[in-house]
């Protein structure tokens, strides 16, 4: 008599096929398109390479090397290194931020992206009688201006995050 395989022994089986078909569909010969403000190529398939070279935000690239996550990409004038999650295989839709300009994250803080949810959190508060929320909040608005973008590339360096894996 066989034994059933437990329901989220198969889901977590079928995520890794998925996963791993994903992550292989991306081949040299194809294309990908940065999903960055501005996307730096590195001279080396290494976080800490140096820049060979910089694209904007939806630029078509020729995946002309694939090395574990890493792609050597060009686009005729332009060629380097660059880690997959800044890449897609679908061309991001062009959104724009104030007067038409693209937003760079790294030049957003988490309280500026927040910011239109403070009046809704303090209309919850009120409603709920939760006093301390307002509080709260301001605390956490705070630790997030006191968090600089060194600590945060430390981080993630440390961690082995994001293009550091």
């Amino acid at each position: 008599m066989k034994t059933p395989i437990p329901a989220w022994l198969a889901a977590s089986a079928g995520l890794l096929v998925s996963a791993a078909a994903l992550h292989a569909a991306i081949a040299a010969g194809g294309v990908v398109y940065s999903k960055r403000y501005e996307t730096r190529l590195l001279a080396e398939p290494q976080p800490m390479a140096t820049p060979a070279a910089k694209v904007e935000f939806g630029r078509k690239l020729k995946v002309d090397e694939v090395r574990g996550a890493w792609l050597r990409v060009s686009d005729g004038s332009a060629a380097g290194w660059v880690f997959n999650g800044n890449v897609s295989e679908t061309k991001p839709a062009d959104i724009k931020g104030l007067e038409g300009v693209p937003l760079a994250a790294s030049s957003t803080t988490a309280t500026a992206a927040a910011r239109p949810l403070t009046p809704a959190a303090s209309d919850y508060a009120n409603r709920r009688h939760l006093a301390n929320a307002s509080g709260d909040l301001n605390w956490l608005l705070s630790e997030c201006h006191a968090i600089t973008a060194a600590e945060v590339e430390k981080f993630l360096q440390e961690q082995k995050k994001g293009e550091f894996q």
